[in-house]
Formats: C-alpha cells, sequence, structure tokens
C-alpha cells in the first residue's frame, strides 16, 4: 500500500486539469446539486425489484409475503462524497431505514459504513450508527469522541434525546441535513441537531465513500425519499485533486477502475494536505462527472480508465486544453496513458 500511494504520489507531482459540461442541474440553493430528477433512477444503482419512483420519490417497500434476506441498498454511483452537506426529506411507515454515507458497496447491493438513522418507532432516528462496522456510534442527544484506540467517550450534549424525538413526524415527511467536515460529522432532522461525532480513529473511519439509502430486514415497510441534493465542501489550505474512474472493461477483481479510485481517494484523504474527491462511471457510461462543479478549485486531476480510442478524454479534448493552460496537472494511470 505504501508503495502505491508513493507511486501515485508521484504521478500527482507530474500531472495538468480538465473541465466537465454541467451535466445535472444545480438546486435552486446555492451550491447544491440534485441527485434525483422526481422521475426516475437515473444514477441509482439498486434492486429493481425492491427500489422504483413512486409519488415522486424513491421508494422500497416489503411485505409479510416478500420479507427481505438481508439489508438491501439502492446506491448513487456517480461520485462518492468526502467533506459535503446533504439534504433530503424522507417518510417512511413501518420498519428501519437509513441513509449511508463515506461508505463501501458490493456489486450485491450490500453496503457499510456511517449510517443516519431512520425509523417508524421511537429509538434510533437520529442516531449515528455504522453498518457492518463498529455499531452505534453516537445516541439520539450525544456529542461524541471516538479516541485514536477506539474507545467512544460522551463529550458533551446536543439535546434531550425525547424532546428531539418529538420533533419527528409519524408516517410523514421530516428533512434530514447531514454535515461531513473531515473527522466532524453532524446530523439534523426537522432543524434540531441530533448528534455530533467526532471520529479519531484511523483506519476505521472513513474520509470519503459511497451515499446510499437503506432497505432494512424485518417487518413490512415502506421508505421514501426525495429532494435529495448535496453540497461539496472543500477544506482551505489543502491541494483538491479529483479522480476519475472509468467504465468498466473487465471482470470483478481485474482492472476495476472505479475500485481503484475509492481506493486511491480513502489513502489520500489520510494525507494532510490533500482532500481528494471521486468521480465514477457506471457501466455504459462514458467517464465525465455530471457534477457541474466537479473541477472548480482542482490542482490535479488523474484517471484511471481503458485507454487507445476508447480513451475519455478523446470527446473532451477542448476542455482538457482550456483548463490545462491554467495550470491544473493531468495525470493517467495504468491503461490511461495510451492517449
Amino acid at each position: 500500500m505504501k508503495t502505491a500511494l508513493v507511486c501515485f504520489l508521484m504521478v500527482l507531482a507530474s500531472a495538468m486539469l480538465l473541465a466537465a459540461p454541467p451535466l445535472l442541474a444545480a438546486d435552486a440553493e446555492e451550491g447544491f446539486v440534485s441527485l434525483f430528477n422526481g422521475k426516475d433512477l437515473s444514477g441509482w444503482d439498486g434492486d429493481p425489484g425492491l427500489w422504483s419512483v413512486q409519488d415522486g420519490a424513491i421508494t422500497a417497500r416489503t411485505t409479510a409475503e416478500k420479507p427481505l434476506k438481508q439489508n438491501s441498498f439502492i446506491i448513487w454511483r456517480r461520485f462518492t462524497l468526502e467533506d459535503f452537506e446533504l439534504r433530503l426529506s424522507y417518510r417512511i411507515v413501518g420498519g428501519n431505514s437509513g441513509i449511508q454515507f463515506r461508505s463501501w458497496a458490493n456489486p450485491d447491493w450490500v453496503s457499510g459504513g456511517y449510517q443516519a438513522d431512520i425509523e417508524a418507532g421511537d429509538r434510533f432516528s437520529g442516531i449515528l450508527y455504522e453498518e457492518r462496522g463498529r455499531g452505534i456510534l453516537a445516541d439520539r442527544g450525544q456529542k461524541v469522541r471516538v479516541a485514536p484506540d477506539g474507545k467512544k467517550e460522551v463529550i458533551g450534549s446536543v439535546g434531550d434525546a425525547a424532546e428531539i424525538g418529538a420533533r419527528i413526524k409519524k408516517e410523514d415527511w421530516n428533512d434530514y441535513v447531514i454535515t461531513a467536515r473531515g473527522n466532524h460529522i453532524v446530523q439534523k432532522i426537522n432543524g434540531v441537531t441530533t448528534i455530533e461525532l467526532i471520529d479519531e480513529q484511523k483506519g476505521k473511519r472513513s474520509m470519503s465513500g459511497l451515499l446510499a439509502l437503506q432497505a432494512h430486514v424485518g417487518p413490512p415497510m415502506t421508505v421514501q425519499f426525495k429532494d435529495i441534493r448535496v453540497k461539496r465542501l472543500f477544506p482551505e489550505g489543502k491541494k483538491k485533486v479529483v479522480l476519475l474512474g472509468g467504465p468498466p472493461s473487465h471482470g470483478i477483481g481485474d482492472h476495476e477502475h472505479n475500485a481503484g479510485v475509492m481506493l486511491f481517494a480513502r489513502c489520500l484523504n489520510e494525507v494532510e494536505g490533500v482532500h481528494a474527491v471521486c468521480y465514477l462511471s457506471p457501466s455504459g457510461r462514458e467517464n465525465w462527472p455530471d457534477d457541474p462543479k466537479a473541477f472548480d478549485g482542482a490542482d490535479a486531476v488523474v484517471i484511471y480508465s481503458d485507454g487507445g480510442g476508447g480513451h475519455p478524454f478523446l470527446q473532451h479534448l477542448d476542455e482538457i486544453d482550456r483548463l490545462a493552460k491554467k495550470g491544473v496537472g493531468i495525470g493517467c494511470i495504468h491503461y490511461a496513458v495510451e492517449v
């Protein structure tokens, strides 16, 4: 890993820039980009037998006749989240759900990582849980520090758990806001802070990863999400590296472009002075970010993809040339060196 990271940083040191056309509509809120068009699941990847769009919302519904065998997720596959503010509305009837962020995901729609919890009952909504990881990190009303050795310490309060819970509407729409800056995470429901976390456990915490929405095993449930929009935050004083993963072209475990750049980002975001962001290429799509602000403020852009006649840069040479003249670096990894 150290050798790979050193080689990668050497690539960055010799790098140059590119830019992206505004494909995703920007939200009316300044700096926010919409992740859901209210009509279909473009950009999202989930079990088609479970997830659909109903009433203008991303919807999962389970029944007693067709229960889930494991927690199942619908995953935003176009880019990862590092430092960000996420806003959305949710409604749940029965059962449990959650919002995964800075998370990992398998091809079979299994995900793990930080989860802002949701439920129809009174216990878990608003807590911070780590799916397939360290369990509950902060209960509702708590401000928690996770020490480097993994010990969890309640260092303050953001309010009374019962009073916060009373502000959450049953079987109706609620507004969730999640903000992550470095190792500091804050969650709010309906404008009320539910938890704060400071995660100092390197090797366990995640500074970069995917966004996903959960349908949970258990009793019949319906969960819906809408008005999903995100604003990426960029720390001052850090070098911004934009990582591009090329479209899948080989089998699992062989030249996995998306997985590769996600791993690089995870490593780089533990390096002082570097802030790495990822844009991914789902199957059948060219490698070019949908986010109109993808390359704003970039110091380097690095692509891991196939090359030759199928190189993603070929359709964007004017943008690359224009932005390279601004001094932003371009780096190519593996087959992508065949420009």
